[in-house]
Protein backbone atom coordinates (compact mmCIF):
# COMPACT_ATOMS: atom_id res chain seq x y z
CA UNK A 1 0.00 0.00 0.00
CA UNK A 2 1.54 3.69 -0.99
CA UNK A 3 2.20 5.71 1.71
CA UNK A 4 0.63 9.26 0.34
CA UNK A 5 3.22 12.09 0.31
CA UNK A 6 3.31 14.27 3.02
CA UNK A 7 1.76 18.07 2.28
CA UNK A 8 4.95 20.20 1.51
CA UNK A 9 5.00 23.54 3.13
CA UNK A 10 4.86 27.00 1.46
CA UNK A 11 7.28 30.01 2.42
CA UNK A 12 6.60 32.69 4.68
CA UNK A 13 3.80 34.62 3.29
CA UNK A 14 5.54 37.66 4.67
CA UNK A 15 7.77 37.10 1.83
CA UNK A 16 5.01 37.30 -0.73
CA UNK A 17 4.10 40.49 1.29
CA UNK A 18 7.36 42.10 0.58
CA UNK A 19 7.00 41.47 -3.14
CA UNK A 20 4.31 44.32 -3.03
CA UNK A 21 1.72 42.62 -5.26
CA UNK A 22 -0.30 41.62 -2.14
CA UNK A 23 -1.50 43.01 0.86
CA UNK A 24 -3.12 41.07 4.01
CA UNK A 25 -6.83 42.31 4.33
CA UNK A 26 -7.99 39.92 7.89
CA UNK A 27 -8.09 43.23 10.01
CA UNK A 28 -10.92 44.60 7.98
CA UNK A 29 -13.35 41.66 8.26
CA UNK A 30 -15.38 40.09 11.66
CA UNK A 31 -14.31 36.82 12.28
CA UNK A 32 -16.15 34.21 14.34
CA UNK A 33 -15.73 30.47 15.11
CA UNK A 34 -18.08 27.46 15.15
CA UNK A 35 -16.67 27.00 18.95
CA UNK A 36 -13.20 27.63 20.72
CA UNK A 37 -11.61 26.35 24.02
CA UNK A 38 -11.31 29.80 26.09
CA UNK A 39 -8.21 31.50 25.56
CA UNK A 40 -7.86 29.58 22.44
CA UNK A 41 -9.98 31.75 19.68
CA UNK A 42 -9.74 34.54 17.20
CA UNK A 43 -7.15 36.75 18.54
CA UNK A 44 -4.34 33.38 18.68
CA UNK A 45 -5.59 32.76 15.11
CA UNK A 46 -4.59 36.45 14.70
CA UNK A 47 -1.55 37.16 16.90
CA UNK A 48 1.15 36.46 14.17
CA UNK A 49 2.27 34.01 16.86
CA UNK A 50 2.54 30.50 15.37
CA UNK A 51 3.38 28.97 19.48
CA UNK A 52 -0.61 29.67 19.60
CA UNK A 53 -3.60 28.43 18.29
CA UNK A 54 -7.25 28.21 17.64
CA UNK A 55 -8.46 25.14 19.20
CA UNK A 56 -12.62 24.07 19.10
CA UNK A 57 -14.70 22.50 21.04
CA UNK A 58 -17.51 20.64 19.55
CA UNK A 59 -18.35 18.60 17.14
CA UNK A 60 -17.09 18.63 13.39
CA UNK A 61 -16.90 20.28 11.14
CA UNK A 62 -14.98 23.11 13.04
CA UNK A 63 -15.75 26.57 11.32
CA UNK A 64 -13.78 29.61 11.03
CA UNK A 65 -15.97 32.44 9.42
CA UNK A 66 -14.82 35.76 8.24
CA UNK A 67 -17.40 38.63 6.98
CA UNK A 68 -16.43 41.61 4.99
CA UNK A 69 -18.62 45.01 5.28
CA UNK A 70 -18.09 45.28 1.70
CA UNK A 71 -17.45 42.83 -1.48
CA UNK A 72 -14.18 42.05 -1.60
CA UNK A 73 -11.84 40.83 -4.01
CA UNK A 74 -9.33 38.12 -1.97
CA UNK A 75 -6.54 36.18 -3.88
CA UNK A 76 -4.83 33.82 -1.40
CA UNK A 77 -5.83 32.18 1.61
CA UNK A 78 -2.82 30.69 3.88
CA UNK A 79 -3.32 28.79 6.78
CA UNK A 80 -0.28 27.65 9.39
CA UNK A 81 -0.83 24.02 10.86
CA UNK A 82 1.86 22.20 12.54
CA UNK A 83 1.37 18.33 12.86
CA UNK A 84 4.48 17.85 14.29
CA UNK A 85 2.53 19.79 17.82
CA UNK A 86 -0.54 19.26 17.35
CA UNK A 87 -0.60 15.50 16.07
CA UNK A 88 -4.43 14.25 16.13
CA UNK A 89 -5.29 18.06 16.15
CA UNK A 90 -3.93 18.80 13.01
CA UNK A 91 -6.74 18.83 9.82
CA UNK A 92 -6.53 16.32 7.17
CA UNK A 93 -9.74 17.48 5.26
CA UNK A 94 -10.53 21.03 4.47
CA UNK A 95 -13.21 22.60 2.49
CA UNK A 96 -13.39 26.90 1.62
CA UNK A 97 -15.94 28.66 0.67
CA UNK A 98 -17.45 31.79 -0.23
CA UNK A 99 -20.23 33.89 -0.81
CA UNK A 100 -22.38 36.54 0.41
CA UNK A 101 -23.49 35.24 3.83
CA UNK A 102 -24.28 32.30 5.60
CA UNK A 103 -27.67 30.83 3.21
CA UNK A 104 -25.35 30.65 -0.06
CA UNK A 105 -21.95 29.80 0.40
CA UNK A 106 -20.52 28.29 -2.26
CA UNK A 107 -17.08 25.67 -2.37
CA UNK A 108 -14.38 27.11 -4.05
CA UNK A 109 -12.97 24.56 -6.22
CA UNK A 110 -9.18 24.52 -5.59
CA UNK A 111 -7.29 24.00 -9.17
CA UNK A 112 -4.24 21.54 -8.54
CA UNK A 113 -1.88 23.44 -11.18
CA UNK A 114 -2.83 26.94 -9.62
CA UNK A 115 -1.99 25.08 -6.17
CA UNK A 116 0.98 24.00 -7.86
CA UNK A 117 1.61 27.43 -9.34
CA UNK A 118 1.89 28.90 -5.92
CA UNK A 119 4.36 26.40 -4.59
CA UNK A 120 6.97 26.94 -7.15
CA UNK A 121 6.71 30.64 -6.67
CA UNK A 122 7.26 30.50 -3.14
CA UNK A 123 9.91 27.92 -4.02
CA UNK A 124 11.39 30.86 -6.10
CA UNK A 125 11.09 33.48 -3.16
CA UNK A 126 12.98 30.67 -1.14
CA UNK A 127 16.11 30.62 -3.52
CA UNK A 128 16.19 34.40 -3.50
CA UNK A 129 15.09 35.18 0.02
CA UNK A 130 16.79 32.10 1.89
CA UNK A 131 15.73 29.09 3.56
CA UNK A 132 15.50 26.93 0.14
CA UNK A 133 13.08 24.20 0.14
CA UNK A 134 12.84 21.53 -2.73
CA UNK A 135 9.10 20.11 -1.02
CA UNK A 136 7.01 22.01 -3.11
CA UNK A 137 8.48 20.69 -6.58
CA UNK A 138 7.04 17.46 -5.23
CA UNK A 139 3.77 18.32 -6.27
CA UNK A 140 4.16 18.46 -10.14
CA UNK A 141 3.88 14.86 -10.01
CA UNK A 142 0.12 14.98 -8.89
CA UNK A 143 -2.30 15.04 -12.21
CA UNK A 144 -3.42 18.74 -13.26
CA UNK A 145 -7.10 18.43 -11.83
CA UNK A 146 -9.02 19.94 -8.85
CA UNK A 147 -10.11 19.70 -5.59
CA UNK A 148 -13.38 20.75 -4.02
CA UNK A 149 -12.06 19.80 -0.37
CA UNK A 150 -8.30 19.62 0.70
CA UNK A 151 -7.30 17.00 1.69
CA UNK A 152 -3.99 17.56 4.50
CA UNK A 153 -0.92 14.71 4.61
CA UNK A 154 0.74 15.40 7.95
CA UNK A 155 1.50 19.43 7.27
CA UNK A 156 3.70 21.34 9.25
CA UNK A 157 3.98 24.91 7.96
CA UNK A 158 2.11 27.67 5.37
CA UNK A 159 -0.74 25.92 3.22
CA UNK A 160 -1.41 28.28 0.46
CA UNK A 161 -4.93 28.08 -0.80
CA UNK A 162 -5.28 30.15 -4.36
CA UNK A 163 -9.03 31.83 -4.53
CA UNK A 164 -9.12 32.31 -8.30
CA UNK A 165 -11.53 31.10 -10.84
CA UNK A 166 -10.65 29.03 -13.81
CA UNK A 167 -9.44 32.17 -15.56
CA UNK A 168 -7.00 32.70 -12.51
CA UNK A 169 -9.44 35.76 -11.49
CA UNK A 170 -9.05 36.66 -7.75
CA UNK A 171 -12.70 35.69 -5.95
CA UNK A 172 -14.87 39.23 -5.03
CA UNK A 173 -17.08 38.06 -2.12
CA UNK A 174 -18.43 39.24 1.50
CA UNK A 175 -17.79 35.97 3.40
CA UNK A 176 -15.02 33.80 3.81
CA UNK A 177 -15.52 30.55 5.47
CA UNK A 178 -13.51 27.82 6.44
CA UNK A 179 -14.48 23.90 7.24
CA UNK A 180 -12.11 21.35 8.89
CA UNK A 181 -14.15 18.13 8.29
CA UNK A 182 -11.74 15.97 9.49
CA UNK A 183 -8.50 15.76 11.81
CA UNK A 184 -5.70 13.07 11.16
CA UNK A 185 -5.92 9.84 13.37
CA UNK A 186 -9.62 10.70 13.45
CA UNK A 187 -8.61 13.41 15.85
CA UNK A 188 -12.27 15.33 17.61
CA UNK A 189 -11.13 18.44 18.13
CA UNK A 190 -9.30 21.02 15.47
CA UNK A 191 -5.88 23.60 15.89
CA UNK A 192 -4.94 26.14 13.40
CA UNK A 193 -2.12 28.31 14.80
CA UNK A 194 -2.57 31.44 11.61
CA UNK A 195 -5.07 32.15 9.16
CA UNK A 196 -4.22 35.12 6.35
CA UNK A 197 -6.04 36.79 3.66
CA UNK A 198 -4.43 38.91 0.32
CA UNK A 199 -6.16 41.17 -1.78
CA UNK A 200 -4.06 41.81 -5.06
CA UNK A 201 -2.84 45.20 -4.58
CA UNK A 202 -3.81 47.66 -7.56
CA UNK A 203 -1.56 50.24 -9.19
CA UNK A 204 -2.50 53.49 -8.53
CA UNK A 205 -3.56 55.94 -11.03
CA UNK A 206 -0.17 57.77 -11.71
CA UNK A 207 1.29 54.77 -12.01
CA UNK A 208 -0.42 53.73 -14.23
CA UNK A 209 -0.03 57.05 -16.17
CA UNK A 210 3.43 56.91 -16.23
CA UNK A 211 3.09 53.50 -17.69
CA UNK A 212 1.02 54.80 -20.11
CA UNK A 213 3.21 58.26 -21.03
CA UNK A 214 6.20 55.62 -21.77
CA UNK A 215 4.21 53.30 -23.88
CA UNK A 216 2.99 56.02 -26.23
CA UNK A 217 6.15 58.18 -25.92
CA UNK A 218 3.61 61.46 -24.31
CA UNK A 219 6.26 64.63 -23.70
CA UNK A 220 6.78 65.53 -20.24
CA UNK A 221 4.60 68.22 -20.82
CA UNK A 222 1.16 66.65 -22.13
CA UNK A 223 1.63 64.17 -19.21
CA UNK A 224 1.48 66.91 -16.69
CA UNK A 225 -1.76 68.11 -17.84
CA UNK A 226 -3.16 64.58 -17.99
CA UNK A 227 -2.07 63.84 -14.76
CA UNK A 228 -3.39 66.68 -13.41
CA UNK A 229 -6.60 66.30 -15.39
CA UNK A 230 -7.12 62.66 -14.00
CA UNK A 231 -6.47 64.01 -10.64
CA UNK A 232 -9.59 66.57 -11.05
CA UNK A 233 -11.42 63.35 -12.25
CA UNK A 234 -10.93 61.67 -8.86
CA UNK A 235 -11.15 64.38 -6.47
CA UNK A 236 -13.53 67.01 -8.02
Amino acid sequence: MTTPNKTPPGADPKQLERTGTVREIGSQAVWSLSSCKPGFGVDQLRDDNLETYWQSDGSQPHLVNIQFRRKTTVKTLCIYADYKSDESYTPSKISVRVGNNFHNLQEIRILKHLLKLSYILFSVLHFFLGNISAGPLVQLLCPCDSWKQLELVEPSGWIHVPLTDNHKKPTRTFMIQIAVLANHQNGRDTHMRQIKIYTPVEESSIVKLEAKRRQYGLTNTYHHYEVIGKLHENFP
